[in-house]
C-alpha cells in the first residue's frame, strides 16, 4: 500500500510497526507514553500522549490565594521547584510594586543557581545511565546530595521547598548557609574533570550523541525550545541576560551558546552552564548583605484589577506566568507557560528518519520532566 502523508493526518504502510515507549518506561522520567512507528528500525514518527498525571495546578490557583499557589508550583518542574516559586513572588511584587530588601535578592540567585546545579547534576546522571554509563548515575547522585543537605539544613525540605514568598523568604537561612555553599563550590570544582572523563571525553558517548538529533536554530525558535536545548542551537533564550530579574542584572556570568544542535551541543551546553553557575556563587555567596528577609506585605494579598506577566530562567528553559487580576484575592485566572511542554513536541522532529536506538539519546538530551507538562 503506498503511503501518503499530508500535514495533519498521517498514514500508515502495511510494514509499519507500532510500539508503545511507555507510559512506565524508565527513560521517559515521568508518566509519558511515545507513541514510535517503525520501518524496520527507522523512526517514521514518534507521537507523545500526555496528561497522565494533570493536577489541574492552574484551575486550583484560581480558588488559591497567592501565598498557597506558591505550593502548587513545587509540583510542576519539581526540579526547578526554587525558580517556579520565585517566578510567582516576582509577579506579585512587580504588580505592587513592592522592593524586596538586597539581602533577599542574594539569597534568591544563590538558591537558584543551587537548584540549577542539582537539576543538572541529575540530568548528568540520568542521561549518562539511560545511554548505558551506569558509573555516572553514581557519581552524579554522590554530588547532588552535597546540594540537597544545604536545602535540607535552610529549609527543612531536600525538594519541594516553598521558600519563597512575596515580599521576601518564608524566613531567614541557616546561620552556615555561606560556609557550606562555598564548601560545596569548592569541592565540585575539583569534581568537575571526573564527569569529563568519564563521559565528555568518551568515545563511545560521542557516538551515541555527536550528530544525533539536530534542531536548528530556525525550529528551536518556531517549536520555543528554550533553556539549554535551545541554546545548544544557537538560540540566545537565557531569560537571566534577555530580560534580566533581581540581582542577575548586576552578575557578570556568560549565557552558553552552541551552533550544532545535536545531543551532543546539548549536553555540553549544560556542563559549561555548571561551571557557570558554581562562577555565580563564587560572585554573590560571601557578598549576602545583611538585612531583613522579607518585605512588610500584608497578610492578604490583592493584586490591582489587571494583568500581569512574569518569567523566569529555570534549568529547562523559560517559565512564563500570566495572572489575570480581578482585585480580589485570587487570581481570576492563571497560565503557565512550562519549557517542557514546547521541549517535548520538537522530540517528533529531531526523531524521524532516525534509528529506534538513538530515540533515548535524542528525548535524554531535552532532559525533560513531565510533570510540568501534565499541570
Amino acid at each position: 500500500m503506498s503511503e501518503e502523508v499530508t500535514k495533519n493526518i498521517i498514514v500508515r504502510d502495511d510494514e509499519d510497526y507500532i510500539i508503545n515507549m511507555g507510559p512506565q518506561h524508565p527513560s521517559t522520567h515521568g508518566v509519558l507514553r511515545l507513541e514510535v512507528c517503525l520501518n524496520g528500525e527507522t523512526v517514521k514518527y514518534v507521537i507523545p500522549h500526555i496528561g497522565y498525571i494533570h493536577r489541574a495546578i492552574e484551575k486550583m490557583s484560581e480558588s488559591d490565594t497567592y501565598k498557597q499557589i506558591i505550593h502548587l508550583t513545587d509540583r510542576m518542574d519539581y526540579l526547578s521547584a526554587h525558580m517556579n516559586n520565585e517566578a510567582v513572588c516576582l509577579a506579585v511584587e512587580n504588580a505592587l510594586e513592592i522592593e524586596v530588601p538586597k539581602r533577599v535578592q542574594y539569597i534568591r540567585v544563590v538558591l537558584d543557581e543551587l537548584t540549577r546545579l542539582a537539576s543538572h547534576h541529575l540530568w548528568w546522571s540520568a542521561f549518562g545511565m539511560d545511554l548505558g554509563a551506569l558509573t555516572a548515575f553514581f557519581y552524579g547522585m554522590r554530588d547532588r546530595e552535597k546540594i540537597l543537605a544545604i536545602f535540607e539544613e535552610s529549609f527543612g525540605s531536600r525538594l519541594l521547598h516553598s521558600f519563597n514568598t512575596p515580599g521576601g523568604l518564608m524566613h531567614d537561612v541557616h546561620p552556615d548557609f555561606q560556609k557550606h555553599t562555598m564548601e560545596f563550590v569548592r569541592y565540585f570544582r575539583k569534581k568537575l574533570p571526573e564527569y569529563k572523563q568519564l563521559l565528555t571525553d568518551n568515545v563511545i558517548f560521542h557516538n551515541r550523541t555527536q550528530g544525533i538529533g539536530k534542531m536548528s536554530r530556525e525550529t528551536a525558535i518556531a517549536f520555543g525550545v528554550t533553556g539549554p536545548s535551545g541554546r545548544g542551537s544557537g538560540f540566545a533564550c537565557d531569560v537571566r541576560k534577555v530580560a534580566p530579574y533581581g540581582l542577575y542584572k548586576e552578575i557578570d556570568f556568560n549565557e552558553i551558546l552552541y551552533d550544532e544542535g545535536d545531543s551532543f551541543a546539548r549536553y555540553l551546553v549544560r556542563m559549561d552552564e555548571m561551571e557557570e553557575s558554581l562562577n555565580i556563587l563564587e560572585q554573590v555567596t560571601d557578598n549576602i548583605p545583611e538585612g531583613d528577609y522579607t518585605a512588610k506585605m500584608k497578610s492578604i494579598v490583592k493584586l490591582p484589577e489587571g494583568e500581569y506577566f512574569q518569567r523566569v530562567e529555570t534549568a529547562r528553559g523559560e517559565l512564563g506566568i500570566y495572572i489575570v487580576s480581578d482585585g480580589k484575592k485570587f487570581p481570576y485566572r492563571i497560565k503557565f507557560r512550562s519549557p517542557n511542554f514546547s521541549n517535548l513536541f520538537v522530540l517528533n522532529t529531531l526523531a524521524k528518519g532516525g534509528l529506534i536506538a538513538d530515540l533515548v539519546a535524542i528525548s535524554g538530551s531535552l532532559d525533560l520532566v513531565i510533570p510540568d507538562i501534565d499541570r
